[in-house]
């Protein structure tokens, strides 16, 4: 047999649960073509004492504009990170039939997606195919939100059965175009108007593809948010998969049943706009114009030193303060300076924020929720702004390092199962996620002693270690550390 690549002497840990064994893999033709004993020559990549994995998917991450910008790549590279999935949250660019709608979404998520490298409107068809020739893979989600947008505009309406029916076309043309499933963001606007009447309906063409929620509710209130859930997936009939689940173990373990999946981060804190999270609901944050002169006069509260600045255009010397120490350089309250903030970002500003939980019993929390069987993994990584949360950068090394190798929560098996074989089944990606022939060659390379996340809060930017090469349908883009000039990434489509 002759290979293009064979990556030899490595563990090979395939994603189907079973233990490491030592085989040596060939690659030809973007595909995994043998697994075991193979010929080689001095050309094949040594992988002794690594680890042969399966490329790990994000299973949420906002690089929805990123897609092709280096530092993006690199930093998911680093991590063993070989698809994204994006369209997050009920907010992106596409589908747009109207320019209103492009321009909110890019407005209101441009801390978070950041701002897309062209103009608008945008179909699902337009925004995969400015996806493909990165160095990465994507996939792509319906985000309800855009959609309604589309449609309804910000009214908070219920929506009408010809607004109803509308969406639901919007829906089945971009199922069409490739898309992966329908996310919503029930906490942001215009999302948290929708019923569960209207999500049921808008799901129903998914015909197995997920229904992938930021639910109306986390922590304490998960209860609610996933009661609601479950209710728009049973009346679709379709799977269910929560994004960032995150809270007491003792609250979110028993809430979840049937063929519900769910991503984590394993950071206590998150990393959002600041407007969603000091705003009364009151407040028409899809207008700014409106909403400015509003919130000069709201008397705000909030346990303000739980909040870092991540992104503050115009205030850049802010990004890495919490509010208090930004309000005293300018000698004012910390809530004068948060509508500061607001006011003169246009409500762009994106912070990071501290839960209360924060500490040993946070920690057991996420120890738990992890080694869940449901369980994948999601950076929900923001690369926007001067200090974002590190996420972005250590999430999947986090893992690999900190709860595998340190903290034995889960075995190099099952961290293959989890942030591969998983994802790739839940999102229909039945060519991805294993080791084995016949699958696409997304392979990653581990360092079982080395790898680790360097980003801290303080220092949020630091690259992973440990994974140095990184194959994607069968060329290398990381050799060494160092990203190559390959780029055979594509928009992938669901089967």
């Amino acid at each position: 047999m002759t290979f293009d690549v064979v990556i030899a002497n490595g563990w090979v840990v395939d994603g189907t649960g079973a233990p490491p064994f030592r085989a040596d893999v060939g690659i030809s033709a973007g595909k995994v073509t043998a697994v075991g004993r193979l010929p080689h020559d001095h050309r094949a990549v040594d992988a002794t004492g690594r680890l042969v994995l399966p490329g790990m998917v994000d299973c949420h991450s906002h690089g929805d504009a990123l897609v092709h910008d280096p530092g993006f790549q690199l930093a998911n590279l680093r991590q063993g990170v070989t698809t994204v999935v994006l369209g997050q949250d009920g907010l992106s660019f596409a589908p747009t039939t109207t320019r209103a709608a492009f321009d909110y979404a890019s407005r209101y998520f441009a801390a978070v997606n950041g701002g897309f490298p062209g103009d608008g409107p945008l179909s699902v068809a337009e925004i995969r195919a400015s996806h493909d020739g990165a160095a990465l893979n994507s996939v792509f989600l319906l985000p309800h939100g855009t959609i309604r947008f589309d449609v309804l505009g910000p009214a908070e309406t219920t929506a009408s059965p010809d607004e109803l029916r509308t969406m639901r076309s919007i829906v089945e043309k971009g199922l069409d175009e490739g898309a992966a499933g329908l996310s919503t963001g029930l906490e942001y606007v215009p999302g948290r108007y929708a019923d569960a009447t209207e999500l049921a309906a808008l799901c129903a063409p998914l015909q197995g593809l997920p229904y992938v929620t930021h639910m109306r509710g986390y922590g304490q209130s998960a209860p609610v948010g996933m009661k609601e859930a479950l209710d728009v997936t049973r009346r679709a009939g379709v799977p269910l998969h929560v994004s960032h689940f995150h809270g007491p173990a003792d609250v979110l373990l028993p809430l979840l049943e049937g063929d519900t999946t769910f991503d984590t981060y394993p950071y206590l804190r998150g990393s959002t706009i600041l407007a969603m999270i000091v705003l009364p609901q009151d407040v028409p944050a899809a207008d700014p114009a409106t909403a400015l002169p509003m919130i000069e006069h709201l008397d705000l509260d909030y346990a303000w030193e739980r909040l870092t600045i991540a992104h503050a255009p115009g205030l850049e010397w802010s990004e890495g303060l919490t509010i208090p120490e930004a309000a005293e350089r300018r000698d004012e309250s910390p809530a004068r300076f948060a509508r500061r903030l607001l006011v003169e970002t246009e409500l762009e500003a994106g912070c990071v924020s501290a839960r209360p939980d924060e500490g040993p019993e946070g920690e057991e929390s996420v120890r738990r929720v992890l080694r869940h069987p449901a369980h994948t993994g999601g950076s929900d990584g923001l690369h926007v702004g001067g200090h974002p949360h590190p996420r972005a950068y250590g999430a999947f090394a986090r893992f690999l390092g900190h709860h595998v190798r340190e903290k034995a929560d889960l075995s190099w098996a099952e961290a293959a199962s989890h942030l591969a074989a998983h994802p790739a089944r839940r999102f229909r990606l039945f060519d991805r996620g294993l080791v084995r022939p016949g699958q696409a060659a997304d392979l990653i390379l581990v360092d079982p002693e080395k790898v680790a996340d360097r980003a801290t809060y303080a220092d949020p930017r630091r690259l992973a270690e440990g994974v140095d090469d990184v194959w994607i349908n069968g060329e290398r883009v990381l050799e060494d550390g160092q990203m190559t000039t390959a780029r055979p990434g594509r928009a992938l489509r669901p089967a």
